[in-house]
């Protein structure tokens, strides 16, 4: 079987990899990509302009936690990019905070409350509403949130990007919204892959 490419967008330091955790290390090879060239990227660009990786040329895009850094009006640009560096069939793994299980927090007044630990520290609303403070503190402006999203606004968009299908779900002790979507057409046997839970078109 030929080896498949995996685009790692937001790759972040090599040792965050998508292989041997949501797919298997065996049969995939890594392509890693980054706006901050201080993290040893294989390609350095933007998610809004991934002119370096060519039109369906790879097999899956991870994206985890990036799509929040960007303005909003920059989202629909970052998801056509992802969707045209696929192959047709292609797969999106995508995640991104929970903003609306977030915002149940700070309406209790719990802003500044460790909600759990990462592997940077304990993270509290106010890191996933305003991007990691610690990171801030330290000058990595890469690191602020300048959107969020919601299950219906994430879902809206996936769709008007090309995505479909478009499975969601809730990771709730991270608070956080994952994604599973295809660039079309999709193996036959995705529908039944995803479950049952698909955004409202």
């Amino acid at each position: 079987m030929p080896i498949k490419t995996v685009l790692n967008v937001g790759c972040g330091q090599r040792a965050i990899s998508i292989l041997g955790s949501s797919l298997p290390a065996e049969g995939w090879r890594e392509l890693r990509l980054d706006i901050d060239p201080k993290v040893d990227p294989d390609i350095v660009a933007s998610m809004t302009d991934m002119a370096p990786v060519p039109d369906g040329s790879v097999d899956a895009v991870w994206s985890s936690h990036n799509l929040e850094h960007l303005d909003p009006h920059e989202v629909p640009v970052a998801l056509r990019e992802f969707l045209r560096v696929l192959t047709p069939g292609g797969t999106l793994l995508l995640t991104v905070p929970d903003l609306q299980a977030v915002a149940r927090l700070v309406a209790e007044d719990r802003l500044d409350e460790t909600l759990y630990e990462s592997r940077q520290g304990p993270i509290r609303p106010l890191d996933i509403v305003y991007g990691y403070g610690p990171a801030l503190a330290a000058g990595n402006r890469f690191m602020a949130h300048r959107n969020g999203f919601t299950p219906n606004l994430l879902g809206r968009l996936l769709q008007e990007a090309g995505f479909e299908p478009v499975a969601m779900w809730r990771r709730a002790q991270a608070y956080e919204l994952q994604v599973k979507a295809f660039r079309p057409p999709a193996p036959a046997e995705a529908l039944e892959e995803l479950g049952l839970h698909f955004p409202a078109g």
